[in-house]
């Protein structure tokens, strides 16, 4: 199972595909050595993709 997380870059957002549950709202992950909050999960923004979707708070 996967899910996607969409993470602030300095060069702009990025949509990854990470592996397992997508983390709840509020859970902190870490992405490139930084760590991010979770603000909201839903689904993933690509056509036709029913994947979860994490967005983050840099």
């Amino acid at each position: 199972m996967t899910h996607l997380l969409f993470v602030w870059t300095p060069t702009g957002y990025e949509l990854r595909e990470r592996e397992g549950e997508p983390p709840s709202v509020g859970e902190q992950v870490d992405v490139d050595e930084k760590r991010v909050w979770i603000t909201k999960v839903g689904v993933s923004p690509l056509p036709g993709d029913d994947r979860a979707c994490a967005y983050s708070l840099g």
